[in-house]
């Protein structure tokens, strides 16, 4: 696929993804959904490519939706759309997502960066839910990812009232993991990268996959998702590797098998 709205590059074991669309701060649209799903999906194929790193500019991580392309719709219109059908394929990425978000991460943005597992965040990140000011509400997961991540009376607080908070605010509230200056902020996230892709890519895997499961079931139905993960695990060739190499008391080489 030949994109027009991002970039993609690849090194180290980690594909680079960013938004290209300066002229709007990054305004997400149908076109941009499709080619970032489209650059996501090729990099979890890629047995090169074990994280995965998502951003913007300094600018703008993304500014919001590109509101011009559904201020006319119908309600029968979205629904054809089915807009939100690509934002579904971001949870199915199987490898690690980070993202690096300087600027704003507004609306669609900030759906876009609670849909990555960790979120490097600059000094000049801005997050939140505005679309309360456009009559309408979050409808890419804003309501239950920022739930989930803040608490009920912060995300009502955010949603409600539409105003932003800062990277620091982001960080005390946990939306964020960590905070680091503008000019460090993509360096910092390929740093997350580089760690998590020299662990056993099927741990890596499966263990995404047992915490994203927490938020789907029960207790008891978690446990013993992460128990039958961490059995399936024996089976790989990395175990034996990193188990023996722990009692050699010498550096694992995983083989990603």
């Amino acid at each position: 696929m030949t994109y027009t709205h991002i970039l993609v590059a690849a090194a180290e074991g980690i594909a680079t993804i960013r938004i290209n669309r300066p002229e709007v701060l990054n305004a997400i649209n149908m076109k941009v959904m499709e080619e970032l799903v489209d650059a996501l999906e090729a990099s979890d194929r890629d047995d090169t490519v074990r994280c995965i790193v998502l951003t913007g500019s300094e600018q703008a991580f993304a500014a919001g939706a590109d509101i011009r392309e559904m201020m006319d719709a119908s309600a029968m219109e979205m629904l054809r759309r089915d807009q939100f059908a690509r934002w579904d394929r971001i949870r199915k990425i199987k490898k690690p997502v980070i993202a690096a978000v300087s600027g704003f991460a507004l609306g669609g943005g900030c759906e876009l960066a609670m849909s990555c597992d960790i979120i490097i965040a600059s000094e000049s990140a801005r997050f939140g839910q505005p679309e309360i000011n456009l009559g309408v509400m979050p409808g890419a997961g804003g309501t239950q990812r920022l739930t989930r991540a803040v608490g009920k009376v912060k995300a009502m607080e955010l949603v409600l009232t539409g105003r932003t908070i800062s990277a620091g605010e982001a960080l005390r509230c946990g939306l964020v993991n960590v905070v680091v200056p503008v000019e460090s902020c993509l360096e910092e996230a390929r740093a997350w990268a580089r760690e998590i892709a020299s662990k056993a890519p099927a741990a890596v895997r499966l263990a995404k996959e047992a915490v994203l499961k927490s938020f789907d079931t029960t207790i008891e139905g978690g446990l013993e998702f992460e128990r039958k993960n961490f059995y399936l695990l024996f089976s790989s060739e990395d175990q034996k590797e990193g188990m023996r190499a722990f009692a050699d008391k010498r550096k694992a080489e995983w083989k990603g098998k």
